[in-house]
């Protein structure tokens, strides 16, 4: 639970949420290209890619001279479960709830 946590505090703001879905999209940032366009300087995006690599959203790997920076898919399948958790408890709640109304 404690990453899963850490993941929606990591997520909590838009230039993150804009950064995982550019990776999302497609494979092959260096840390250069995926802060093109995100209204912050290339320092303003590296600290952004620090609490995602933090939270274990992404990873950043040197290559050369270059930093890559790729999505952790399995942080976010963790997200995925635990909403996906949620949702059958929330099914559950409404299909009992149902069930009561319709009795009386």
């Amino acid at each position: 639970m404690y990453q899963v946590t850490n993941i929606f505090k990591a997520l909590s703001d838009p230039v993150r949420v804009e950064i995982v879905q550019r990776l999302s999209r497609e494979e092959g940032f260096n840390l250069g290209s995926i802060s093109v366009d995100l209204g912050v300087t290339r320092q303003g995006a590296r600290k952004h890619l620090v609490v995602l690599e933090k939270a274990k959203i992404i990873r950043l790997s040197k290559k050369g001279r270059s930093t890559q920076v790729q999505l952790n898919k399995n942080s976010l399948n963790l997200v995925k479960d635990f909403i996906e958790k949620l949702e059958q408890q929330w099914d559950h709640r409404l299909h009992s709830l149902k069930k009561f109304v319709e009795e009386k």
